[in-house]
């Protein structure tokens, strides 16, 4: 069994129906203490129920010997070959003898555990009492498009609105389980968790109080999808869509049991289409969508579709021509900025005359200066060594003579 709820619900139907045959039997999982599960083994069993982990825990301290085992039965067995379990299948596989008979069940096989069991079984034989991967007809499916900032909202607004009782909502993560379950506590609607990280006795405990209407809402993830029998479960809530189509069938599989109606009731934001359309696909036919008035989809993304659609029609709409006054006007401007007008035939960008004329110095008959000044200087050198009149490079300019001080 890949669950210990499910290893302790199989327990039960083998302890009603043989209540009165002549067998031995016990239920072996992990979360609870090992001791008591060695003292029933050492008394003999005919019948095991086990989850994979404490079944090696066993192997592992020599509480159990499998070489005798005759019949061998993997209950929900596509879960159970996937990559989360196979390392662990492999090794009991190999503890037990080579003549048994194997058994096989699950409600959905994929062509690749199909495969993968061919591997494992010799001349296997497949019977079918159902079409695969069928869901009961009496379920009632509806999708909810939801902005996924609004979902908890949603949520809220579902149960209180239509008076929801025992609502089984799933999501994918243990931490998400918790975190809505306290969400929906402070918003005043009773709810509890179940997932791997509980132990044994909380999770026991949470599925008790749902059970028996002590709590309306019970959060839990793909773990208890395979293992809960909850006698005329009314909803069943996907808060998340399961990443696996096929886990979309475990999970509704929890209502519309044994005859009665169910409603599977799923909440879609815009990152989930890929995965609703692979289980409309599994399904065979379309899921109704119902949108809430004032839970309507994300619509700043459309406005900003919509935005990035406008922009690259404007980067790609050709070039206009602007009006001959504007461009005469622009270049008014331009000429009053630089304060010259450029003379026609000439090139347009602007010469600095530093650059392209040289300098030539003036003298002291062009440019009076104080007699303080020449006193303190003197001439500059290119008059003191005959360069009067010559032109010095524009880049060479004579440094100016400095402003003589003044005493206070």
């Amino acid at each position: 069994m890949p669950t210990r709820e499910l290893a302790s619900q199989v327990y039960e139907s083998v302890r009603a129906y043989g209540k009165y045959l002549p067998l031995k039997y016990t239920a072996i999982y992990g979360g609870v203490d090992i001791q008591p599960q060695i003292r029933e083994l050492r008394g003999g069993v005919e019948i095991l129920v086990a989850t994979p982990g404490r079944l090696l825990d066993h192997v592992q301290q020599k509480t159990i010997n499998l070489s005798k085992l005759e019949i061998l039965v993997l209950d929900e067995a596509d879960r159970m070959l996937d990559m989360g379990f196979l390392p662990d299948i492999k090794r009991i596989l190999a503890l037990l003898p080579q003549q048994r008979q194997s058994l096989l069940f699950s409600a959905t096989f994929s062509e690749e555990i199909k495969k993968l069991a061919t591997t494992l079984l010799k001349n296997p034989v497949s019977i079918e009492v159902a079409k695969r991967n069928s869901i009961a007809e009496l379920i009632t499916h509806v999708v909810h498009p939801v902005a996924h900032d609004h979902k908890r909202e949603l949520l809220t607004h579902l149960i209180r609105s239509q008076n929801l009782q025992q609502v089984l909502v799933f999501v994918r993560t243990k931490h998400g389980a918790s975190r809505l379950a306290q969400q929906l506590e402070r918003d005043g609607i009773t709810a509890t968790a179940i997932h791997g990280d509980r132990t044994q006795a909380q999770r026991t405990e949470a599925l008790t109080q749902f059970k028996q209407n002590a709590v309306r809402v019970l959060v839990a993830t793909d773990v208890a999808a395979r293992g809960l029998d909850i006698e005329d479960l009314p909803h069943v809530l996907n808060y998340e869509l399961p990443t696996t189509p096929e886990d979309y069938i475990h999970r509704i599989g929890r209502t519309g049991r044994a005859g009665t109606k169910g409603d599977a009731i799923s909440l879609v934001g815009e990152d989930e289409s890929e995965l609703l359309e692979n289980i409309e696909k599994l399904l065979k036919f379309k899921l109704t969508k119902k949108i809430i008035a004032g839970f309507e989809p994300e619509i700043s993304e459309s406005k900003a579709t919509e935005r990035t659609k406008r922009h690259t029609n404007e980067r790609t709409r050709p070039e206009q021509k602007k009006p001959p006054e504007l461009e005469d006007s622009r270049k008014d401007s331009r000429c009053k900025k630089d304060h010259r007008h450029i003379p026609a035939g000439r090139s347009k960008i602007p010469e600095d005359p530093l650059f392209s004329q040289p300098y030539t110095p003036s003298t002291a008959q062009d440019q009076p200066r104080s007699a303080a000044a020449s006193t303190a200087y003197g001439p500059p050198d290119h008059l003191r060594y005959g360069h009067k009149n010559s032109a010095l490079a524009a880049l060479f300019m004579p440094r100016p003579p400095r402003k003589p001080q003044q005493d206070s």
